[in-house]
């Protein structure tokens, strides 16, 4: 006899209730039963039940060995599930949150191609301008962009992205690039509010020296998509994900300034509210999208090959 199996035999038998009934769930004799609970009291060196021929009380040693030893069933269990499930069909319904600028833009696009290849799942896409609860709400993924706030929570990264400063090529010709953080405070800055993050703060650094600016402008929004637009067409200068202004860079249409500071992480994730959620379903489509953003070919140096 092994450890697992004593476990779910002691659980089996608090949950008939009496001796009898346990034999007759296992397909054994009684004295076979008793036999075996005499035999795992004596390994631990405990009771784990007090026994009269007509009643059955678990004791507080009982208490512990049964609690803590479902627990272990429960991640045994969930165990080969997520290994199972590796070998399983994806099929099934599948909801995915995401944020509204990413999800438009790449998220959506990746669904359609998951689609193709998985015709037997069916997708829901639900965009917000905040990340969900997945658990509260019953989604299977959120896609999160930046520092995750529960280290708890599981996630895996699909995707290198970093944050960027940039502005047109005729705002910098009118009003220079700056050189130091503290010059944004002369610029006129497109600030966006998203999330909870500190409005109008932005936070660079260069080694291990921080500058933490306050920055002003005109114009502000809580929507990615419009402050882009903003920014091409020469309202200021813009701090935006990588994903997001890598094309108008490339293109010409904006340019990077303060190209030796880096601002706060912005790697993109996909999480899951628990383990028991990982099945076939999700794990396609986590791996789907992380295929999708890295690219075998592509090289491992270059953070702009993905966008």
């Amino acid at each position: 006899m092994n450890t697992i199996s004593d476990i779910a035999f002691f659980a089996i038998l608090v949950k008939a209730g009496s001796l009898a009934a346990s034999a007759r769930e296992l397909g054994v004799t009684p004295p076979a039963i008793t036999k075996r609970l005499a035999n795992l009291e004596q390994r631990l060196g405990v009771r784990l039940l007090n026994r009269t021929t007509r009643t059955m009380s678990v004791t507080h040693e009982g208490e512990i060995y049964l609690a803590d030893g479902s627990r272990i069933l429960a991640d045994i269990e969930a165990l080969e599930r997520t290994i199972g499930s590796s070998r399983a069909i994806p099929k099934g319904l599948l909801r995915i949150n995401a944020s509204f600028g990413f999800g438009r833009k790449h998220i959506g696009p990746a669904v359609s191609a998951f689609s193709k290849r998985y015709p037997e799942v069916e997708v829901q896409l639900h965009l917000s301008d905040r990340p969900l609860n997945l658990a509260d709400q019953a989604f299977d993924v959120g896609i999160r962009i930046g520092e995750l706030p529960d280290a708890r929570i599981i996630a895996r990264k699909i995707a290198a992205n970093q944050r960027l400063l940039c502005a047109s090529p005729g705002y910098l010709e009118l009003h220079g690039a700056p050189s130091t953080p503290r010059d944004l405070q002369k610029h006129k800055c497109i600030v966006l509010r998203e999330n909870d993050a500190a409005y109008g703060t932005w936070q660079l650094s260069r080694g291990k020296r921080q500058e933490t600016v306050k920055v002003r402008g005109t114009l502000s929004s809580n929507d990615g998509e419009i402050a882009l637009e903003w920014a091409l067409a020469g309202h200021g200068v813009l701090m935006r994900s990588e994903w997001d202004v890598a094309p108008y860079l490339r293109s010409g249409r904006l340019r990077q300034v303060l190209t030796e500071w880096t601002l706060p992480d912005s790697d993109i994730y996909a999480v899951y509210p628990e383990r028991l959620n990982l099945s076939a379903k999700v794990t396609a489509f986590v791996d789907f999208i992380t295929e999708r953003f890295n690219p075998p070919q592509a090289g491992k140096k270059d953070l702009r090959h993905t966008w």
